[in-house]
């Protein structure tokens, strides 16, 4: 197999990976419903430098990481899933409001940026993604490990950028229609809470089940 063939497999994994309702894309869409388009985008972005990280790790660190994942796996997914449990807690506890500056007592645009990073990081699904998938494509045959690793970073970036900030845009939009409706706004950030809740915990089951 070429590389030109090794990178369209990598992308269809990648698109794959992402697409598929996880933490990131319910954290995503919890900002944009609650907190508008720009505070979607915000969380959008944290979350593609995380990915840049993800990245790095799986170019410098694939290795030593397979070695240590018997070790590592548990508190990796205890740890994400007691993270987004805390958001989903905090989500379901909220009575937030939308109105034309914003929704009352929302967070930040630069607090949902930082969130996201740490929700992208902690996430289970992508250092699973590193740890099966990198290895497979990162090779010397290729050329250089850090020039690969560079276009499969930007590619992921680039994959995040169109699937969750596409998202982020619609969901913002509705959030129009959520103004005038303010009872329909708290159940819609109760609910995204709810569901990142239940992520959480079908991830420490797993996590408790593996181990």
């Amino acid at each position: 197999m070429g590389y030109a063939e090794n990178l369209w497999l990598f992308f269809i994994l990648l698109f794959g990976i992402i697409a598929v309702p996880g933490m990131d894309m319910l954290f995503v869409l919890a900002n944009a419903l609650t907190g508008g388009r720009d505070r979607g985008l915000a969380a959008t972005g944290g979350i593609m430098v995380g990915g840049m990280v993800h990245t790095l790790n799986g170019a410098i660190g694939v290795g030593l990481l397979m070695h240590f994942v018997p070790i590592l796996f548990k508190p990796l997914l205890i740890a994400g899933a007691a993270y987004m449990a805390f958001i989903g807690i905090t989500l379901m506890r909220s009575s937030i409001t939308v109105g034309q500056d914003g929704p009352a007592g929302s967070r930040t645009a630069w607090k949902a940026f930082r969130q996201g990073l740490v929700t992208c990081l902690i996430n289970p699904k992508a250092y699973l993604f590193v740890l099966a998938v990198y290895p497979q494509f990162l090779k010397p045959d290729y050329g250089p490990i850090w020039m690969q690793a560079t276009i499969m970073g930007l590619m992921t970036v680039v994959t995040q950028a169109a699937i969750y900030g596409g998202l982020a845009v619609t969901a913002g939009r509705s959030r129009s229609l959520l103004i005038a409706n303010p009872r329909a706004t708290i159940l819609a950030g109760r609910a995204a809470g709810l569901l990142l809740f239940a992520v959480s915990v079908f991830t420490a089951w797993e996590g408790l089940r593996a181990a």
